[in-house]
């Protein structure tokens, strides 16, 4: 996306009240007939608010889904909740949304499956920390956020320790985790072996559904299976909340709606909307997110008085990829497009969040390229808003009429970390306030850049982990990525601060809050 280098780089079951449904076992694999139902790929939580969160796993057969969840970790005092019952239909997962939840508080939760006889398995805990109401001394924020995990080839080598970033995120023990997108690499396969530049080997695990690209439902779910092979990212899911949301590379490279693959692209399915829509049915299956009626992945998640986080989705509703030049707003324009446009004005201008999170799986100011004509994201180049740029624009001018302050934006996709300060001094386009945009990632993924900046909007660079010329790197070195936002409850001074792989800082800025 990035650059050159970087692309190198029916149901057997159903839930019906609390009753099994019918068929029911006797349509399954012998195999699991007889054996207690397991837990096969850990627990995680996600999309945590104040009383309520999103509790996922995943079973080895047909069974239904039990939650206990308590305040006290030996589960002395808990409640329980029956969820439903799981099958291939899902290809085993399950998910549980958890309600009543008392606020600001480390919830222990513990996930079982029971077969129709009652007979259960064992349990998998996990724990999650809800949002606080309040601002009292104590009720400080902090998150973690990043992305772009097992691209350009480089998977699980557990002769190198895994994927050690997610070690390094769970030991800042964050209340919860951004994946910015990214989350799986379903149009890279994995080798075996990969020659690095120091002449050794990087040695991958690997899966037969990792062995090719990504086509069928079944090769986008074994992506999504494998990184939950990884004993950092079950244990790290077991405790921090993720909100996720997704980029390009859940389906393809620089995919958009509409687009038809040329012969040459070596894939059999050749409709793209047919492969999103199966990489969105297994990205609901698998990440901790709430469900939608039509499988919606932006949103807006309320942590408190403190911060609401506000998810994009910038491949969806886009038009397809172009110069990017147009000078007036039509289809070929889209990016957000006009519904998600009018639903992040509204939802931003009425937040009473002191600090507004706008997580974008793409960065604003970027150049983030489509081969030699076309452009991936919104900038296109130095000048006044054409083409997606309308949009941006639209909403930089809306939040300035409307008074909306201390708005950050949240990205990765682009393999380095930056801060990047949004100046109107500086833009071609200058109905704005001024704000600030920071990039991390990748979690576990080849390393380039930096990129290219736009001048529409006056992006100026405070840090950056790369300098022009750098060679591409990966993670085997230290230039993986990750950033970290802490917000003091009695000053609600924001910092944000860059991590490297083994969790050392590599820059940090305090944000005063602007008072309406």
């Amino acid at each position: 996306m990035a650059t050159l280098s970087r692309r190198q780089f029916g149901a057997a079951l159903a839930a019906v009240g609390g009753h099994w449904a019918a068929p029911m076992i006797g349509a399954l694999p012998a195999v699991h007939l007889g054996a207690r139902p397991l837990v096969t790929h850990g627990v995680a939580s996600g999309d945590v608010e104040a009383t309520s969160a999103l509790i996922w796993s995943r079973c080895d057969q047909a069974a239904r889904m039990i939650v206990e969840w308590s305040e006290d970790e030996s589960f002395r005092a808990r409640q329980r909740r029956v969820g439903p019952v799981t099958g291939p239909e899902s290809d085993h997962t399950a998910k549980i949304l958890l309600r009543d939840l008392p606020t600001g508080r480390r919830i222990f939760y513990r996930v079982c499956f029971e077969d129709r006889q009652g007979v259960a398995g064992d349990w998998e805990a996990g724990s999650l920390v809800t949002a606080g109401t309040t601002t009292a001394p104590g009720s400080e924020v902090h998150f973690v956020w990043s992305g772009d995990t097992c691209g350009q080839g480089y998977g699980i080598d557990e002769g190198r320790g895994g994927m050690r970033t997610y070690q390094s995120m769970l030991a800042q023990d964050p209340q919860f985790f951004v994946h910015s997108g990214d989350t799986i690499y379903a149009d890279n396969l994995l080798a075996a072996e990969m020659r690095l530049p120091d002449g050794t080997l990087w040695k991958n695990r690997v899966t037969e559904e990792k062995s090719k690209v990504a086509e069928t439902l079944g090769e986008f779910r074994g992506n999504y299976r494998y990184n939950l092979l990884d004993a950092h990212v079950r244990r790290f899911n077991a405790r921090v909340p993720m909100f996720a949301q997704w980029d390009e590379h859940e389906v393809l490279n620089n995919w958009y709606p509409g687009e038809v693959l040329p012969v040459s692209a070596g894939y059999r399915v050749r409709d793209v909307n047919l492969l999103a829509t199966r990489s969105r049915q297994a990205f609901f299956e698998y990440m901790p997110i709430r469900n939608h009626p039509e499988r919606q992945i932006y949103r807006r998640i309320r942590r408190g008085p403190l911060c609401e986080v506000f998810f994009l989705d910038l491949r969806s509703y886009r038009g397809p990829n172009s110069p990017n030049r147009q000078p007036v707003s039509g289809p070929e324009t889209d990016y957000l497009g006009r519904t998600q446009l009018d639903w992040l004005k509204e939802s931003i201008a009425a937040s009473t969040a002191t600090w507004k999170f706008v997580c974008s799986d793409m960065p604003l100011g970027l150049l983030v390229r489509d081969g030699a004509e076309a452009f991936e994201n919104g900038a296109n180049g130095d000048g006044v808003p054409l083409g997606r740029e309308l949009e941006i624009a639209s909403l930089l001018r809306h939040l300035r009429d409307h008074r909306v302050r201390n708005v950050v934006w949240l990205t990765a996709d682009v393999h380095y970390c930056a801060s990047h300060f949004y100046d109107p001094a500086q833009a071609q386009f200058t109905e704005f306030d001024g704000f600030w945009e920071f990039v991390s990632g990748p979690l576990h993924a080849g390393t380039f850049g930096p990129g290219t900046l736009d001048n529409t909007f006056g992006p100026q660079v405070r840090f950056s982990s790369r300098k022009p010329g750098q060679a591409v790197s990966g993670p085997w070195s230290l230039e993986q990525f990750f950033g970290s936002v802490r917000i003091a409850p009695l000053t609600q001074v924001a910092t944000v601060t860059h991590m490297n792989r083994d969790g050392q800082r590599l820059w940090s800025v305090d944000l005063e809050p602007a008072r309406a």
